[in-house]
């Protein structure tokens, strides 16, 4: 499973799927736009400056520990100026190694396989080096071919069936980290490599038969190497980080394999240097202020001809400050961002300063009832392809401002004992506006466009949260726990670039106005049932809301079962083994997922239909 399937449940997200295992998977937090939404892998932001987007399939959820969303940013006193510097934020927290009954080492071994002709095995090693010191490594492999049938409507309903081509993936991931502890402080440093061969599974237009396949190639290899040094003393902190990043590509699309599409075959190259340093003053026992600078160069080169070899210099300094008196947190941030581009035809500078504040209220002293507000004011710089891709870019673009407001009410509810274990509401209303927004136009042909600033929207929504957990009975040391998640989202994003077009006011596309998920478990010591259910509703293709433009609702719901068992100790006899020592012998663990299980046709993005039913079947070992 890649992070995408995790992060969908959140509330206010859109992932923007383009069709099945193979396709582009971005994030889309609060109608913002995927490049407003910054991506950090334990702490280190994930840039691409070529184009803005990450694509959240390269990355395994069986490596992390936890994966958070922050709207405006998060309230941590200690941070980067870069989590200062997006509207919104995803940050993914890979699992730190944890050796119990005096070992040195644990080892995972798993086998995943399934629809669609899926293999995935991975290998988890960790091992403890010293009292101090620890080193994890994973290795990952998937394959998959990527064709599962689909029905294709007409105005009048389903009435073709076809298969889902050049969807295959061949894709290798490797990860390496060495964690260090010292007093008061820690170190991290992370090697990551993944490299793929893919195809692209392209838009299925139904108008032209014959036409159906898509022969698009994708070649990626992407390694960075990162490290963080942490130090908290009485009354000073440090937080400091550095980061390589090479990423290659290469895109292959030949009229010889798809004769509606031209020849093209390029390579781009990025490579990334990150510099960051945060350091956090305690004033008094209420006042904590905060000054983060963080330096980056980035440089884009490719084999196309007349190409602006782009480099680019930014430089972040946030000054933040939070204080803390009774029942109110108050934090004030003023970012500066300076960037400058340097091409073969010259050189641009820009200069912003981006404001922020939030407060957050506990009224209530033995309640845990919290009022929060936060109000935002951020940019996206255009991309690199947006400013100097060869006949498309445009050098005079402005970058797009966004300003966002926030009112939000949470409670909270933990018991140890009883039956009502676990509650918490979280509501949000908000209000967003994003100016000067860029967007691509067509000029003379379908294969050159223009970007330009035309854009304003404007965003009204609301989202609601709630979850529980509830002990139904008791049997030994066993209880039947049963977990209940519930998101809702209202949004109103619409489309007010020109007041005097016939569609002013409409729903900018693939943002619907309501959406929502469901999420239900029952656990019994070692086995879990999970059921989820995820809502999209109407929405439209263009900010012309018009019925030829209407995408219909779609819906999906899926089913997991788990269950582990010790081999080579019994049940009796695990916890003395483990009291004098012994290996109390290798777990094993079994999963079962079966996705869409109504086989629901849908498309996320038109033509790009996605699966109908499939399964996984992973089985792991773990000593």
């Amino acid at each position: 499973m890649s992070v995408s399937d995790a992060v969908r449940y959140f509330s206010g997200v859109q992932i923007k799927d383009y069709g099945g295992v193979g396709g582009l998977k971005t994030v889309n937090v609060r109608s913002l736009g995927s490049q407003l939404t910054g991506v950090f892998y334990d702490g280190v932001e994930i840039g691409n400056a070529q184009n803005g987007q990450v694509d959240l399939g390269r990355f395994s959820l069986d490596r992390l520990e936890s994966i958070s969303l922050y709207n405006g940013q998060k309230s941590s006193i200690l941070q980067s100026a870069s989590d200062y510097a997006s509207g919104s934020s995803v940050y993914l927290n890979s699992r730190a190694p944890v050796f119990t009954d005096g070992k040195r080492h644990n080892f995972r071994a798993s086998l995943a396989g399934g629809s669609f002709g899926t293999v995935s095995p991975t290998l988890s090693w960790e091992w403890k080096i010293s009292p101090s010191v620890s080193s994890s490594v994973d290795l990952s492999y998937l394959y998959t071919t990527g064709k599962y049938k689909f029905r294709y409507a007409k105005a009048d309903g389903y009435d073709t069936t076809a298969v889902r081509r050049n969807g295959d993936v061949n894709a290798l991931r490797a990860e390496m980290d060495l964690y260090g502890s010292m007093d008061k402080g820690s170190w991290r440093v992370k090697g990551y490599f993944y490299g793929s061969e893919r195809g692209y599974p392209g838009a299925f237009v139904r108008e032209t038969p014959g036409f159906f396949k898509n022969e698009d190639r994708q070649w990626d290899r992407n390694f960075f190497l990162q490290g963080s040094f942490d130090r908290n003393l009485e009354l000073y902190s440090l937080k400091a980080k550095v980061k390589y990043s090479y990423d290659w590509l290469r895109y292959l699309s030949d009229p010889r394999k798809d004769v509606s599409t031209m020849y093209v075959d390029n390579s781009y190259l990025q490579n990334g240097l990150y510099l960051s340093a945060a350091h956090g003053v305690r004033i008094f026992g209420w006042w904590y202020l905060s000054l983060a600078s963080d330096w980056s160069f980035n440089t884009l080169d490719s084999d196309i001809k007349d190409f602006a070899f782009p480099r680019r210099s930014r430089l972040l300094n946030a000054l933040s400050s939070t204080w803390n008196w009774w029942f109110i947190k108050l934090q004030c941030s003023l970012l500066h961002s300076w960037i400058h581009d340097k091409t073969v035809e010259g050189k641009t500078d820009f200069n912003r300063l981006s404001p922020s504040v939030s407060l957050s209220l506990k009224p209530l002293r033995k309640a845990d009832l919290h009022i929060r507000v936060f109000y935002k004011d951020i940019f996206r710089m255009p991309t690199l392809n947006d400013l100097y891709y060869t006949a498309i870019g445009n050098r005079k673009l402005r970058p797009e401002r966004a300003r966002q407001y926030d009112l939000g009410l949470s409670w909270a509810l933990n018991r140890s004992e009883g039956f009502l274990r676990s509650a918490e509401i979280n509501f949000d209303a908000y209000a967003n506006s994003i100016r000067d927004k860029i967007i691509a136009v067509p000029s003379g042909n379908m294969f050159q466009w223009t970007m330009t600033n035309i854009g304003k929207v404007g965003i009204l929504g609301t989202d609601l949260n709630f979850t529980a957990a509830a002990a139904l009975c008791r049997a030994g040391k066993n209880e039947l726990i049963a977990d209940l998640r519930l998101n809702y989202t209202f949004q109103r994003a619409r489309d007010l670039s020109d007041p005097g077009s016939e569609w002013y006011g409409g729903q900018i596309p693939y943002i619907p106005e309501h959406s929502g998920s469901a999420v239900a478990g029952l656990s019994w010591g070692s086995y879990s049932l999970l059921y989820s259910f995820i809502y999209t509703g109407e929405r439209y293709e263009s900010s012309a809301n018009i019925d030829v433009n209407r995408q219909q609702p779609w819906y999906t719901s899926d089913i997991s079962l788990s269950g582990s068992w010790r081999l080579g100790s019994s049940a009796g006899h695990q916890d003395s083994d483990a009291a004098q020592g012994r290996n109390p012998g290798c777990c094993l663990r079994v999963r079962a997922d079966v996705n869409n299980i109504f086989n629901q046709q849908y498309e996320v993005v038109n033509c790009y239909p996605m699966p109908g039913t499939n399964f996984r079947i992973t089985i792991s070992f773990i000593n």
